[in-house]
């Protein structure tokens, strides 16, 4: 095979056959391929056994029998050492490819006749992470980098900041807060919009494609200023708001207008919180009414700082949910991200992603007159990008996604080495499940295909290694330091018994003739 002749479509389509990564240039793809080529050559040379799809069918139907031979046997044995070996034995399934040097292992799924190879191959270069931050002065009064969304590109000065604008972008919220808040005396900040960035690839019925918010909230509210519980603030189309409640208020406000934000705590039991526009564009500062003092005049002893982040890799964590769809990932996420505040989560899903899509508060599906599923699409974009943004900021995290493939969980986990990752698997009942899925169907409007449901129920029974122990369920998988297993009850041995049965089925009796395996 000549490397240098192929297309790049051609290059993608070989390197994904052998579980290569099928991002980036020609030149890189190139070079990739080269190398798996190359490792090929030197592994049939040296008699280590032939490529993954030369395998004969006969060693992969053995190799799937001996399989289902162990999965049968440790189903029963929950609680001996036996089985936690025979469990651990599939876990050549899931390692990372990475750390198996000489690892060429070919399967042959259940159902379908197609060969996934997992082979050898080097490790990624590794996201770089983001600038150290250790030489800023931090009792200043500034934009806090921790305290931001992902997507809110703060400037190294840390007194200015834009959000990203950039494909479905576009259409979210971003937001953030100063490093130091108030709970006493009469205050005031002041926000000067210097530029309304070009957002020409939104369609020409958006409302209002430039808005801007400021205003007060808690440390423990969200970024969404104005969406929920002591969360206030002013907009640019003259309107406050507060715990989505959007009222007329005032003059609307952009580009070049200054903006002062006061509040008052000595003004009685109640605290008062007012706005100010300068309407002269070329007016530097609004000037400050009697007795209000800017925040960063404040002495140190009367700024409460807020929340401050982990100084390490070591010391994040990144929470990725396991499930199928409808299981109850998205609510177990927005529970634990509320009962542990200090942490402050950010969850990564595409249903984070469509809340910040907001219009006056309402969700967009509710009011959105293009192709939904377009919005979706961008959304998986966003996604995607806030994933490779994430990587290189000290946070903690919640993917919520399904990731119930092996590959999924390799690729996703792979960039944030060096943090703690955990996995958190949902595991319902099949009732609860029918009924969640029913639920969200009707709120939502999602529906995924039954066949698309099995196919992850047999993944999940493939690649993850139950092992009891006493009331919980752990799993041990090399890129996780713990699982944890939620919504066990005593139906879960059958939920189990149930996905190996459909995995043990001819495929022509789980999903439709014309599906395609799952690579």
């Amino acid at each position: 095979m000549d490397v240098r002749r192929l297309r790049v479509s051609e290059l993608k389509e070989e390197l994904g056959r052998r579980g290569l990564d099928t991002r980036g240039l020609k030149a890189e793809l190139a070079g990739r391929l080269h190398a798996a080529l190359e490792a090929e050559q030197a592994r049939g040379a040296s008699g280590s056994g032939s490529d993954g799809e030369s395998l004969s069918d006969g060693h992969c139907k053995r190799a799937r029998e001996e399989r289902r031979t162990r999965r049968g046997a440790w189903v029963g044995k929950h609680g001996s050492r036996e089985a936690g070996d025979r469990g651990r034995a599939l876990c050549f399934l899931s390692q990372p490819a990475w750390q198996a040097a000489s690892l060429s292992v070919c399967l042959k799924r259940v159902y379908g006749s197609s060969i996934c190879c997992l082979s050898s191959r080097g490790r990624s270069p590794q996201p770089p992470a983001e600038d150290d931050e250790d030489d800023f002065d931090d009792s200043l009064v500034a934009i806090d980098t921790y305290n931001c969304d992902l997507h809110f590109k703060v400037a190294r000065d840390r007194y200015s900041g834009y959000p990203l604008t950039i494909e479905g972008f576009a259409f979210l919220w971003s937001g953030a807060r100063a490093t130091y808040g108030v709970r006493r005396g009469r205050v005031c900040y002041e926000m000067k919009i210097n530029e309304e960035i070009s957002v020409k690839h939104l369609p020409p019925t958006e409302p209002d494609p430039h808005v801007v918010r400021i205003g007060w909230s808690l440390d423990s509210c969200s970024t969404q200023l104005g969406e929920e519980a002591f969360s206030y603030g002013y907009g640019g189309t003259a309107k406050k708001s507060t715990n989505c409640k959007f009222e007329n208020y005032g003059e609307t406000f952009s580009e070049n207008d200054v903006i002062t934000c006061l509040v008052d705590f000595e003004c009685g039991d109640d605290v008062e919180m007012s706005f100010m526009k300068n309407g002269k564009w070329e007016d530097t500062f609004f000037p400050v009414p009697p007795g209000f003092t800017f925040i960063q005049h404040l002495p140190l002893s009367e700024r409460v700082r807020g929340t401050i982040g982990p100084k390490n890799k070591r010391e994040c964590e990144i929470l990725m949910m396991v499930g199928l769809p409808a299981a109850g990932k998205t609510t177990w996420a927005i529970k634990h991200a509320a009962a542990n505040p200090a942490k402050k989560y950010n969850i990564l899903g595409t249903n984070a992603i469509m809340d910040k899509m907001r219009v006056m508060g309402l969700r967009r599906q509710r009011n959105y007159a293009g192709r939904w599923d377009v919005l979706i699409q961008q959304a998986t974009q966003c996604l995607n990008r806030l994933i490779q943004i994430a990587a290189r900021k000290k946070r903690n995290y919640i993917l919520d996604q399904t990731n119930v493939y092996g590959s999924a969980q390799r690729r996703k986990m792979r960039p944030f080495e060096g943090f703690q990752r955990k996995a958190i698997v949902i595991c319902p009942t099949d009732d609860d499940l029918k009924d969640r899925t029913i639920k969200r169907t009707d709120e939502e409007g999602k529906d995924v295909p039954d066949h698309a449901v099995l196919e992850m129920k047999v993944i999940m029974c493939d690649i993850i290694i139950y092992i009891w122990d006493g009331d919980a369920l752990h799993l041990q998988l090399s890129w996780f330091i713990s699982i944890l297993f939620i919504s066990l009850s005593p139906a879960f041995v059958i939920f189990i018994n149930k996905v190996t049965d459909i995995s043990n089925a001819p495929s022509s009796s789980c999903f439709p003739p014309n599906n395609h395996p799952v690579r």
